[in-house]
């Protein structure tokens, strides 16, 4: 299907806003102090080059294609009420929720609740966060989510208040565990009868509470409005998740991988390939000792076969290879910590060196705050996934799940989905050597996974056959994919610009040059090596740019884009180096050389989107 004629336009409006409003991901906050130098020591900045990678018989791989994002086709956000929407009336009680799992598994079932108190027109009470789990998080709400901008966020759908009051505190509750994949019947019927004896309902679970599919499309956009938009991360979370995004983009293009070795997801899937049997007994001890973990009995070889096990990190290093990602890709392992540590990290770190995590972006400082707290850790994972230039999960678990569909919201960014099941088999042909590494594999790897990267299809529906919950097990997640229900294609051009222009402040009319923001990788260089010019033809209003003019009595340049105010960067000398700049075709593309420093600290925590190892850089600039 070829890209609609507004797809570019789109995009380029989306990734100058995407930051601010659908991510949900606050501004970095003045009052935030970071003392540390933002980016990484010198000695560790690599510089990526032009590469392309020869698969024999004069065949190359264009790198370029590895970063390029799927055709968008001109979907985007549509989480309009419909005319028969109305604003919350009296409420019938109190909903109270108990929340379950990791942070992801928790994130899905709070928005769920907020449909589910949408339906039985409840008022619902701040939810509180799992501290029983595997993990032993005490984190409450306030601390991973931003609480104030969460109840006002859905003012127009739901009340939202931080606690049951106080007269109603000791008075007996109706605790209930909903049934789980349930539609709108069984909430207006079953539960909401419940209002007749009691002022309170608690719901003892959160998770999968709600169907995936055939709900009423305002229950469905509701659903998305407080996952995108509602529920977004503390400030504290978002300053630090910013931090780590402009340092990994330091490096250049990164890919966010999602490694799910961890002890708990081997323990509860039962994978033990490539463990020790040391290992293999204290992961099946684990799930004998976790009462909640319902199966303990569990065939390894047959899981992995079935494409059930998540990729150890040497399988991860080929299927990486495979693709065409050369050497020098920096990786961000988003996880946890890794079983078995820097003994089956070796081979992955063998590949590809540049392995970075929170812990070596960030000094014990900046960490500590969130250290102790596998929720808050989780959360910055989560938003240098959701911000990577390309994220591959190695399984498809909730923070998987969770990170592809708002990945899909913001405009189906790159993601690449591993097929295990069909990579177990060339790569069991690696280990026992009837395949060897090369063109071969490499073109099978590459084939099997060219519609697995994110692309916009619909939701997809129950495996044919299944019946019960198995069928509703066997659904694909509607947070994974919020396709149809939430992104809509073909709505125009201008109405798309008209939508993305009012969540967009601080635009104007700028006479000067124009600067195509799709072109634009913003690394904290000096801008001092434009062209010394003063008239120009006034540039047509596009909210897809940003603009960039010459103040030329106080000699500066002045940087202004719809989503950012306005930064002056003083020039290092009135003309421009040699060699810097070239102008083709109306075109002016400058670079800046690697010792050029500007910007402080407190430019760069105001404007993290234009600062990067210490300098800016203007690509792609236009004469109007």
């Amino acid at each position: 299907m070829e890209d609609a004629g507004g797809d570019a336009a789109n995009a380029d409006v989306r990734h100058m806003c995407d930051r601010q409003r659908e991510a949900g991901f606050q501004k970095l906050s003045t009052e935030v102090h970071l003392s540390e130098e933002l980016a990484p020591p010198h000695h560790l900045s690599k510089s990526q080059h032009p590469y392309h990678k020869l698969l024999g018989d004069g065949e190359i791989l264009d790198y370029s294609k590895l970063w390029k994002p799927p055709p968008n086709r001109g979907f985007a956000p549509c989480l309009e009420r419909s005319p028969s929407y109305t604003y919350p009336r009296e409420s019938q009680g109190y909903l109270l929720v108990h929340t379950n799992g990791g942070l992801n598994q928790m994130r899905a079932g709070i928005c769920d609740m907020v449909a589910v108190a949408r339906i039985l027109n409840a008022t619902l009470v701040i939810p509180d966060l799992d501290k029983r789990s595997f993990w032993r998080d005490s984190s409450n709400f306030a601390d991973v989510f931003d609480e104030e901008h969460f109840i006002n966020a859905l003012a127009h759908d739901i009340k939202v208040i931080k606690k049951l009051p106080l007269e109603l505190s000791t008075i007996p509750r109706a605790v209930k565990h909903f049934r789980s994949w349930s539609g709108v019947d069984y909430y207006e019927s079953e539960i909401a009868s419940l209002w007749a004896e009691h002022q309170v309902i608690r719901a003892a679970k959160s998770d999968s509470r709600l169907a995936n599919n055939n709900l009423p499309p305002d229950i469905q956009k509701l659903r998305c409005r407080a996952c995108y938009e509602a529920l977004r991360f503390s400030p504290k979370i978002e300053a630090m998740g910013k931090l780590l995004v402009e340092r990994m983009r330091s490096y250049g293009r990164y890919i966010a991988l999602h490694l799910r070795y961890e002890k708990d997801m081997l323990a509860f899937s039962g994978c033990t390939h490539g463990l020790s049997p040391e290992e293999a007994s204290e992961l099946a001890t684990i799930r004998e000792n976790t009462t909640y973990w319902k199966v303990k009995e569990i065939n390894s070889t047959d899981q992995r076969m079935k494409g059930y096990c998540p990729l150890t990190p040497k399988e991860v290093g080929i299927f990486l290879s495979g693709l065409g990602y050369p050497p020098d890709t920096p990786l961000y392992i988003a996880a946890g910590e890794i079983y078995g540590g820097e003994t089956h990290m070796a081979d992955l770190r063998s590949r590809f060196p540049t392995l970075m995590r929170k812990e070596n972006l960030t000094s014990v400082n900046e960490l500590k705050p969130f250290a102790k707290h596998a929720s808050q850790m989780a959360a910055l994972d989560y938003i240098v996934s959701v911000e990577s230039d390309v994220f591959i999960p190695t399984y498809s678990g909730n923070m998987a799940r969770a990170v592809q569909g708002h990945r899909r919201y913001l405009g189906h960014r790159k993601t690449i989905s591993p097929d295990r099941k069909a990579l177990v088999h060339l790569l069991d042909k690696v280990e026992v050597g009837t395949m060897k590494e090369g063109k071969n594999l490499s073109n099978r790897i590459v084939e099997i996974h060219r519609r697995r990267q994110g692309s916009p299809r619909k939701r997809k529906g129950p495996i044919p056959g299944t019946k019960g919950k198995e069928r509703f097990r066997s659904e694909e997640a509607f947070y994974e994919n919020p396709l149809p229900d939430c992104l809509c294609q073909g709505r125009g051009r201008e109405e798309n610009r008209k939508k993305w222009r009012m969540n967009c402040p601080g635009e104007r009319k700028v006479t000067g040059i124009q600067l195509r923001s799709r072109f634009f990788f913003a690394m904290l260089k000096t801008a001092s090596f434009m062209p010394s010019v003063n008239k120009y033809r006034k540039c047509p209003k596009d909210e897809s740019s940003a603009y960039l003019h010459e103040n030329s009595r106080q000699q500066k340049w002045e940087f202004q884009s719809p989503h950012q105010q306005s930064l002056h960067l003083s020039p290092r000398s009135p003309r421009p180096p040699s060699g810097r700049c070239t102008r083709k075709m109306g075109r002016i593309r400058c670079r800046a050389s690697p010792g050029a420093t500007h910007g402080t600290n407190e430019e760069r925590l105001r404007h993290p989107d234009l600062f990067m190892n210490g300098a800016v850089v203007l690509v792609g600039v236009r004469i109007c």
